[in-house]
């Protein structure tokens, strides 16, 4: 089935390239006012851009960066490292800038991988890792070690694995209970003024702490799961934190662990032992079968508009602010193509909005972390 389902996927994402290029033909030779709901624009050889952080923090990077993190972890079966390696320098051709690690993706073969990939495209292109996930003798241990001394051996071991004079951006991966956050800040600070890292972030954190974090060392971005199944960070203050603050916001996950590209149904087989998505509530066959409503209503919305369900998430989240910056992760040429794709498409405010209020009246069942993972987040 799942194999249908990606055949499908790129069938369409054939014919839309197809009809993209015949909108653009027909607005050049006409002079009649296209009134199509979505407008295809024409691509440049290069991506659009998009800035993360303000004044000393700020960090420019293309509109959608790369999450390296499922061609090893976390995400069933993948190709051998070969594959991985062309993809990626694929998306280096495409204007793809932004690729996204961490040590704990593996632990280490991500950031092996990233290295070995990107490492002769360091001057081009920014490799982003994490710390915080304790990881000894290449295992993790489940703990969060944030301790100062903890947070410089990561780096250099970072710098070493991503082959990188300089972290271009190193993110706290979760809060550490034990260590305040200006000590973990205070230490960036020190980082940055010894040129090991260009800027500084957190993941899933809460706004007290973003303030706290910035007012010691000015941020420039903040990660966290953000789509339209799951919206927390409009809520409890996240995302109002870094309009206020000037923060730049990089949503992992854009489309719900690949949920709402519409290739995963109740009968999907996760990898026992490399898929974490087997662990989490949203994902068991009862809450699959009645969360596909949602995949419905996203492939309905983008079929007047020549876009698949994927395009559909990832439009939705880029239209929300000019300093949020998704990282979807793919294996596949097909889906990677698919998901720049998405910066052709124009819609209308309204139509978002219309959107928003029809995913927002179908419950969603599953919580998104089971109870260990939950308690990570949100500090």
């Amino acid at each position: 089935m799942e194999k249908q389902n990606d055949t499908s996927r790129r069938l369409f994402l054939k014919k839309i390239t197809v009809a993209g290029a015949a909108m653009a033909l027909a607005k050049t030779c006409s002079n009649e006012t296209v009134s199509a709901q979505a407008a295809v624009q024409p691509q440049s050889e290069s991506l659009p851009r998009r800035t993360l952080g303000s004044g000393t923090a700020a960090f420019t990077v293309s509109s959608l960066g790369f999450g390296v993190m499922g061609m090893t972890y976390n995400r069933s079966e993948h190709p051998d490292k070969k594959h991985c390696v062309r993809l990626l320098h694929d998306a280096v051709e495409r204007g793809v800038t932004l690729f996204d690690t961490a040590i704990i993706y593996g632990p280490l073969t991500n950031e092996l991988l990233a290295g070995e990939a990107l490492g002769e495209f360091r001057h081009k292109v920014f490799v982003t890792t994490k710390f915080g996930h304790e990881v000894i003798n290449g295992k993790g241990t489940g703990r969060q070690d944030s301790r100062p001394a903890t947070i410089r051996l990561y780096c250099e071991e970072s710098l070493k694995r991503l082959r990188l004079d300089a972290i271009p951006l190193f993110y706290q991966h979760r809060f550490d209970p034990a260590v305040p956050i200006e000590d973990v800040a205070g230490t960036m600070g020190e980082l940055i003024r010894e040129g090991k890292i260009l800027h500084w972030g957190m993941c899933e954190v809460s706004a007290a702490t973003i303030k706290k974090a910035h007012k010691e060392q000015p941020l420039t971005a903040i990660q966290s799961e953000y789509h339209l199944m799951h919206r927390d960070v409009e809520q409890n203050g996240v995302l109002a934190t870094c309009r206020e603050l000037e923060i730049g916001f990089v949503p992992y996950s854009p489309m719900n662990r690949g949920f709402l590209g519409g290739g995963i149904n109740e009968y999907t087989i996760f990898d026992p032992n490399n898929d974490n998505r087997q662990t989490l509530p949203r994902f068991t066959p009862q809450a699959i079968r009645a969360n596909t409503r949602i995949v419905a209503a996203l492939q309905n919305f983008g079929r007047t508009r020549g876009m698949t369900s994927a395009q559909v998430a990832l439009g939705w989240l880029l239209q929300k602010a000019p300093w949020i910056v998704p990282i979807p992760g793919t294996t596949k040429h097909s889906h990677l193509e698919e998901n720049l794709q998405t910066l052709a498409f124009s819609v209308p405010k309204d139509d978002w909005l219309h959107l928003e209020r029809e995913i927002a009246a179908i419950p969603v069942m599953g919580s998104r972390y089971n109870a260990e993972q939950q308690r990570q987040v949100g500090y």
